[in-house]
């Protein structure tokens, strides 16, 4: 959870002034606080691995703002690594002048670094484009050398270009050969569904406001974009193309996965005589996305039968603290989900999946 300075005090001198600082825009979230007193900390200290259960999520959580404070609370909660993405920064993919663009995507990443410094368990999320490539690699190999361990992109076109344009292999083979996967996450793509498909002719409900809020029917389509970005990806032989690539889409959860990973197969198969690159795929697309791409289920999603539906090692466990979205019981409902699962298939899903595609094991 970024405090309103969290980009300029980590900007380049000359772009300061031009620099975002950080209101908390349409989340109506307070970018002041976070801090805690030596006895709320106790408090929160006090409740153990209930913290998620019982303690405040956004600011006010346990470690949201204090990098120090997020060591307690993964001792509490028990886990051997957390990768952090910055809750209100994603409206940075959106700035068009590029100069002001790129600046503030590289402050971002030097603000992420310098957080998750304290401790070797957190795994910084840098944030990066590839609308210019030449550009794009610059920031890239920045965001590597201090060190964060994924990239988010925007799901667009880049540069009005499909991702899979070879103008963008450059890119895709250097996050190969450093091994940093490259992840879509909620704000990669537009989050709200668009007022016209709110206009119901009713009374507006009263909006509920904090970061990554959606409603009934944003839910219903928040994945799109990175479905279409994913997929374009696979048709175009990205991940054919470099193996050693991985990626993912996080936190918009995953019952859409099988149903693309089917409709790709189909794709490459019907299609492989009139578009004769799918012919030479050495691996079918469920294949490459099982080997290489990743996707964290909601806790409400039956991930036992994600897991029987499609490959088991395309899913990760995420608590997603200290945001609200990860529910007060996380651990218990996937629990359940899995309850008839293989050991195997629960390991891999609490671990194993996610250490392997982070390359740390």
């Amino acid at each position: 959870m970024e405090r309103a300075d969290f980009l300029v005090a980590h900007a380049d001198p000359a772009m300061r002034d031009r620099i975002p600082r950080l209101d908390g825009g349409r989340t109506g979230l307070d970018m002041t606080a976070g801090a805690h007193t030596d006895d709320e900390r106790a408090a929160l200290v006090e409740l153990g691995d209930g913290l998620i259960k019982r303690g405040p999520k956004w600011h006010a959580a346990l470690g949201a703002v204090e990098a120090a404070e997020r060591s307690v609370a993964l001792d509490l909660l028990g886990f051997e690594r957390q990768v952090v993405y910055s809750s209100v920064c994603s409206p940075l993919f959106a700035i068009a002048d590029p100069d002001v663009r790129y600046a503030s995507y590289r402050a971002h990443n030097r603000a992420m670094a310098a957080w998750c410094a304290t401790d070797p368990r957190l795994i910084g999320v840098a944030l990066c484009d590839i609308d210019d490539v030449e550009r794009a690699l610059v920031e890239l190999d920045a965001a590597l050398d201090l060190g964060v361990g994924l990239v988010q992109l925007p799901a667009r076109a880049p540069g009005g270009r499909a991702p899979g344009h070879a103008d963008h292999d450059r890119f895709w083979a250097r996050l190969a050969e450093r091994g940093v996967p490259f992840v879509l996450h909620v704000g990669s793509g537009p989050l709200p569904i668009g007022e016209e498909w709110m206009n119901d002719g009713r009374t507006p409900a009263e909006q509920m406001v904090g970061a990554e809020i959606i409603g009934s029917k944003d839910f219903m389509v928040v994945y799109h974009s990175a479905e279409r970005f994913l997929s374009v990806l696979v048709l175009d032989g990205v991940l054919e193309r470099h193996p050693t690539l991985h990626g993912g889409a996080i936190e918009m959860g995953a019952g859409w996965v099988p149903m693309m990973l089917r409709r790709l197969d189909h794709a490459a198969a019907i299609w492989s005589r009139s578009e004769p690159r799918l012919a030479e795929f050495t691996r079918s697309p469920s294949e490459q996305a099982a080997a290489q791409l990743r996707f964290t289920p909601y806790p409400f999603e039956d991930v036992g039968l994600l897991c029987r539906e499609s490959d088991p090692s395309l899913y990760l466990f995420s608590s997603d603290y200290p945001h609200a979205e990860g529910g007060r019981d996380p651990l218990g409902r996937f629990d359940r989900s899995l309850v008839d699962a293989p050991p195997d298939v629960v390991d891999g899903f609490y671990a194993d999946n996610a250490l392997t595609w982070l390359g740390a094991r």
